[in-house]
């Protein structure tokens, strides 16, 4: 048995359901093939599940410090059996949009293995599927480092974390990227014992330094452990030997050390999207690429916003201070403290630091409380080639985050 379509997809993340829903919304006959849950990584297994228990951990620690703000809240306790049970509940809600997005556009959604056999022809449950176009969005999995491979009960994945049946004593986490920091933050608030490893310099390395520098502080003042330069020595009956001599002996140990492509060989003709494709792993980025290969709306990919979530979230995009050369370009920076509405919500910690040349904008580095949103209209600026001189004819609302960009711009 054959059948033909348009386009054919092989996985059900934001790359493949959003190529799948433009496809299908242009009227083109499109099957896609997930093995698992639609949502794929993002949904499931990463940002959204992470998000909102980031978000019940600051809920937690709000409530256990809301005396300061004349709140008192005694026998705060925490269920968290019931922390799972709303993680669980977005997700299925999410999902349950994304389906019906699909269904509404007249997508042939298979619950499946999939193997694509060359550039027009996709088998899945031993029937063929000719495909004038298909693209290959199967993802990333946690990577595997030698003496650090998964047990799934001592030594967990990212997928692992997710469901832990009770909240552990202490943690150490392997890895300061974004699901390091993020689970580093997550499980301080809930009051667990929290130590990082990063072989790199600084945490967060792929930031701008002085960024890392930050969170650094703000972590010391967290009393969230950290060790840079250090890697795992041995582990031996769950105790754990750093490359600088001292010992630990946490509960569970989570890796998070970066992701592996779901891809064996690439298939001459075939579109390769989403985190598989060997560039950035955002889910954003992989968004851009569906729409870029359905719509033809072209993106810059440097211009690609990267953030890390919690308090105070952490956001940047285009060239870092460490990448410039000294004298080549202006910095504009304010601090957090400057501005009456971080007093007001009590946000105080962080920066906006705006890096200039020739009065263009080709860097900003963000710690702040709504960093992730501060950053789009930095980058609206960017992207159109938007002179400070002419952001400095905006009126910025008073007060707001929002006017610290407007500030930064005068120093």
């Amino acid at each position: 048995m054959v059948e033909s379509f348009d386009i054919g997809i092989v996985g059900g993340g934001p790359a493949g359901y959003t190529a799948a829903i433009h496809a299908g919304n242009q009227g083109k006959k499109v099957v896609l093939f997930e093995k698992d849950n639609i949502g794929g990584v993002c949904l499931n297994r990463g940002c959204i599940p992470t998000k909102t228990i980031l978000h019940i951990s600051e809920l937690f620690q709000q409530i256990k410090n809301a005396q300061e703000f004349g709140i008192s809240a005694e026998n705060v306790d925490l269920d968290w059996s019931k922390v799972i049970e709303r993680k669980n509940i977005v997700i299925e809600k999410l999902r349950k949009g994304i389906e019906l997005a699909l269904k509404n556009a007249k997508v042939f959604t298979i619950k499946a293995q999939a193997q694509i056999i060359d550039n027009k022809r996709i088998e899945a449950e031993g029937i063929l599927y000719n495909c004038d176009k298909i693209i290959c969005a199967t993802g990333s999995s946690p990577k595997i480092i030698k003496g650090l491979e998964f047990d799934h009960e001592f030594l967990l994945s990212s997928d692992d974390i997710l469901n832990l049946k009770k909240l552990p004593q202490s943690i150490l986490i392997v890895g300061s990227g974004a699901i390091g920091i993020e689970w580093a933050r997550i499980m301080s608030n809930f009051g667990v014992e929290t130590t990082i490893v990063e072989l790199a310099e600084h945490l967060l390395p792929l930031a701008d330094v002085e960024v890392s520098k930050r969170i650094e502080r703000i972590f010391k003042t967290q009393k969230i452990n950290f060790y840079t330069q250090t890697s795992i020595e041995k582990i031996e009956n769950k105790s754990i030997t750093l490359s600088n001599g001292e010992m630990i002996k946490p509960e569970i140990v989570l890796v998070a050390v970066g992701r592996t492509l779901n891809m064996t060989k690439k298939i001459e003709g075939v579109q390769y999207i989403g985190d598989v494709s060997g560039e950035i792993q955002l889910a954003h980025f992989a968004i851009k690429q569906a729409i870029e290969q359905i719509d033809g709306i072209n993106f810059i990919k440097d211009l690609t916003p990267s953030v890390i979530y919690g308090t105070p979230e952490i956001a940047w995009t285009g060239k870092r201070e460490q990448d410039l050369e000294p004298h080549s370009y202006k910095k504009h920076f304010v601090l957090m403290s400057a501005l009456g509405k971080a007093h007001c919500d009590s946000q105080t910690d962080g920066f906006i630091k705006i890096l200039t040349q020739n009065d263009k904008i080709v860097g900003a580095h963000i710690v702040s409380a709504e960093a992730s949103s501060l950053l789009q209209q930095v980058l609206i600026a960017m992207q159109n080639s938007i002179s400070t001189d002419k952001l400095k004819e905006i009126c910025f609302a008073h007060p707001t985050y929002s006017e610290g960009i407007f500030e930064a711009l005068f120093k």
